[in-house]
C-alpha cells in the first residue's frame, strides 16, 4: 500500500505542474494578443497620419511622386498583418489607393465626414467598423468619393470629441455613438 502513495504523489505533482504551465501559457498568449492589438492600432494611426501629412504636403506643393514611392516601399512590412486581418486591411488599402485620384472638395452646404459618420452610427443598433461605415456611406452618397482612411479619421475625431465610442474585439475596432450619461432626476 505504501508503494501506491509515491506514484499518486508524483502524478499529482505532474498534474499540478501541467496545470500551472497551461495557465502561464494562456496568460502569455493574452499578453501577446493585447500587445499585438496595441501595435496594430499604432500602425493604423501612423498610416492615417502619413496620409494626412501626404495630403498636406500635396496642398503645400510638395513632391507627391516621391511620397507615393516611399509609401509603396513601406508596404512590405505591413503584408503579414494584412493577411491575418481577413480583408479589413485590404479594404483600408483599397481606400489608400483611391487617395491617388483627385478628390473633389466638399461643396458648401454638404455635411462633413464627421457629421456623416456620426449620423450613420446614430441610426445603427450595434457597433460598426470603419470599413462598414465607409461602405454604407459610399452607397448613401455616391456623388462623394469615400475613402476608408478618411472615414476612420472622422471616426477617431468623433471619439476624441466624445461623440463616439471605440471598442475592440480581438484585432478589430468598432465604433458606436456614445451613450448619454443619465442624470438621476425627476424629469
Amino acid at each position: 500500500m505504501s508503494g501506491n502513495l509515491p506514484v499518486q504523489s508524483v502524478t499529482a505533482d505532474y498534474a499540478q505542474r501541467v496545470a500551472d504551465d497551461l495557465a502561464a501559457n494562456r496568460s502569455e498568449q493574452e499578453r501577446v494578443r493585447s500587445e499585438l492589438a496595441r501595435l496594430q492600432d499604432e500602425l493604423v494611426r501612423l498610416e492615417d497620419s502619413e496620409q494626412v501629412l501626404t495630403k498636406m504636403q500635396d496642398v503645400l506643393g510638395g513632391t507627391p511622386k516621391q511620397t507615393a514611392k516611399q509609401r509603396n516601399g513601406g508596404k512590405g512590412a505591413a503584408v503579414p498583418a494584412a493577411r491575418g486581418s481577413n480583408g479589413k486591411k485590404a479594404a483600408a488599402a483599397a481606400g489608400r489607393k483611391t487617395s491617388k485620384k483627385t478628390v473633389s472638395p466638399k461643396k458648401a452646404g454638404e455635411p462633413t465626414w464627421l457629421e456623416l459618420t456620426t449620423a450613420y452610427l446614430g441610426g445603427q443598433s450595434e457597433p460598426r467598423s470603419a470599413a462598414e461605415v465607409a461602405a454604407s456611406l459610399t452607397e448613401a452618397h455616391p456623388e462623394r468619393t469615400v475613402q476608408v482612411a478618411v472615414v476612420r479619421n472622422s471616426l477617431e475625431q468623433g471619439v476624441a470629441q466624445g461623440l463616439l465610442e471605440r471598442s475592440k474585439q480581438g484585432r478589430s475596432v468598432f465604433y458606436s455613438p456614445t451613450v448619454p450619461v443619465s442624470v438621476p432626476s425627476g424629469s
